[in-house]
């Protein structure tokens, strides 16, 4: 049964979301909002990273008693030293979380399909079993192709001991996470990096050429022609890729095209947020000053609020 969704799970880092061929590869951060944030055409951008693109729903259904009263819940949930202020770190830990939101319910999911005997953590055992169990038993006999899904095993163990930090068989919640999700974590990038290599390399020489880079994205049919990204790709490889110029990506030129460094919009968010709502200049926001901007953070446009202040603890 399992092995209807390996393929998700062994193979996360090498396939995602339906985007251009051409950057599959490369693992961004989930952005705050699809809104331009230009606060002169309205504040639908803070909004969705205040709370979420999920939870920020566009239409008004709420009174000002109602939303006042449930953002004084959202504030509560932020000051986490409950000293009656958000400061920039709790806002900018706070809008993190909103950003990762897609991750933890990823994770949320897997975890109680994994966690046999609920005991708060998931064994490699456990995720082995409840994985690959009555093919491991065959030997994988009753699997067409075989070799694949060996590799597959080989592969998940690998990454889950990376993940599993402390070496003791064992994944608490942020290892498993690391597990699903290793591009979003620093100590797995040599994962990340050595899976994508092993991915394209398909000579087997732990480097990637020009003809495995566009094999990847693109393989032609008989009488297609190139597209012209095609075209660019290849100037990219040259140009930009392939750093010291040897006709190869060898590791840390894979590492720098997959897992490039980017701007925190999370901290900038925090800052921009701060700046237009704090009025007496401290550095930091009292409910009242929040209260002051409703119409800047937008609360009253929530609609599937309950999922912020009643099912996730965590938050």
């Amino acid at each position: 049964m399992q092995l209807l969704v390996l393929g998700t799970l062994a193979l996360l880092v090498g396939v995602t979301v339906a985007v251009p061929a051409q950057e599959k590869r490369v693992h961004h951060k989930p952005g705050l909002s699809d809104h331009v944030h230009d606060d002169a055409h309205g504040y639908q951008y803070d909004h969705e990273a205040f709370l979420g693109k999920e939870e920020a729903k566009t239409f008004d259904q709420l009174s000002p008693e109602e939303s006042k009263e449930r953002l004084g819940k959202i504030v509560d949930r932020i000051d986490t030293d409950k000293d009656g202020f958000i400061s920039h770190a709790e806002l900018h830990h706070w809008i993190k979380h909103r950003q990762r939101r897609y991750i933890e319910e990823n994770v949320d999911k897997h975890w109680k399909e994994y966690d046999q005997n609920k005991d708060g953590k998931i064994g490699w055992i456990e995720y082995k079993n409840t994985t690959y169990g009555y093919y491991i038993d065959t030997e994988f006999d009753d699997v067409e192709d075989k070799a694949s899904y060996k590799a597959m095993l080989t592969r998940d163990e690998r990454r889950f001991k990376s993940a599993d930090r402390d070496g003791d068989g064992v994944a608490t919640r942020e290892e498993f996470t690391a597990f699903l999700h290793p591009e979003e974590f620093d100590y797995m990038r040599s994962i990340v990096i050595q899976e994508t290599i092993e991915d394209i390399d398909k000579n087997g020489d732990g480097k990637i050429d020009l003809q495995e880079y566009i094999g990847d994205m693109f393989t032609p049919e008989s009488g297609e022609n190139e597209p012209d990204w095609v075209t660019t790709e290849k100037k990219h490889f040259s140009e930009f890729r392939d750093m010291n110029k040897d006709g190869y990506l060898d590791p840390t030129e894979v590492s720098h095209w997959i897992l490039p460094g980017e701007v925190d919009h999370a901290d900038n968010e925090a800052r921009h947020l701060i700046h237009e709502t704090d009025k007496d200049n401290d550095g930091r926001l009292s409910i009242s000053e929040i209260m002051d901007k409703m119409d800047f953070i937008k609360v009253s446009t929530i609609t599937d609020f309950g999922t912020l202040v009643e099912d996730h603890d965590e938050l």
